[in-house]
């Protein structure tokens, strides 16, 4: 083998051209960006065939049979978040409990319009009971409920609702009910809640 020819072998060789590592290395970055694109675009279009309004719960789903507990969150899929505390006992023998919801879909979300109705509601009993007896639970505040929600809350920001119960004794089972308004359907989320 001459020198001319040792040169030419030396200038083709795959340790002396980058070029070819750099594409090799520019080829997988584009092919994990399309997958993960992919990816979102089919996670994307499975919440469209849902619905916005569909719960998206990791754990128990919030629906009638699996309420959620104090202190826990519904996720919806258009990234409204609604959380109800712990009940917190008052002197007077009542019980406060706080219903945040967190706008994190991309318009304002009005939860007092008159079309709507029942964003909030309260039932004495455990979840999906018609009628608990002996568990009467009086809801004292209602129209201060009625007059929190009926601001928008923007896009971004959170409400939080005072709500306060008195129960007919101790230990009383109580069920709310937040249906967040939605120009075509949500979910009911229930929570489950014990006084005392």
């Amino acid at each position: 083998m001459d020198t001319e020819e040792a040169t030419t072998a030396a200038e083709t060789s795959p340790a002396a051209s980058p070029r070819g590592f750099y594409g090799c290395v520019i080829a997988l970055i584009v092919f994990f960006t399309l997958i993960a694109l992919a990816a979102h675009a089919v996670t994307e279009f499975e919440k469209g065939l849902d619905g916005d309004g569909q719960l998206e719960q990791p754990g128990l789903s919030g629906s009638v049979a699996q309420p959620l507990g104090p202190g826990t969150t519904a996720r919806y899929e258009d990234g409204l978040w609604v959380t109800v505390s712990r009940p917190e006992r008052h002197d007077d023998g009542t019980y406060g409990v706080t219903v945040t919801f967190k706008n994190g879909t991309d318009e304002e979300l009005r939860l007092g319009d008159e079309e709507f109705s029942g964003t909030l509601d309260v039932e004495p009993g455990e979840s999906g009971e018609d009628y608990a007896p002996g568990d009467d639970v009086s809801w004292l505040n209602w129209d201060e409920v009625a007059s929190a929600l009926a601001p928008p809350v923007p896009e971004g920001e959170e409400r939080t609702v005072p709500v306060r119960l008195k129960p007919e004794r101790k230990g009383a089972s109580v069920t709310l009910e937040v249906t967040p308004p939605h120009p075509g359907y949500r979910e009911t989320a229930y929570f489950q809640l014990t006084l005392g």
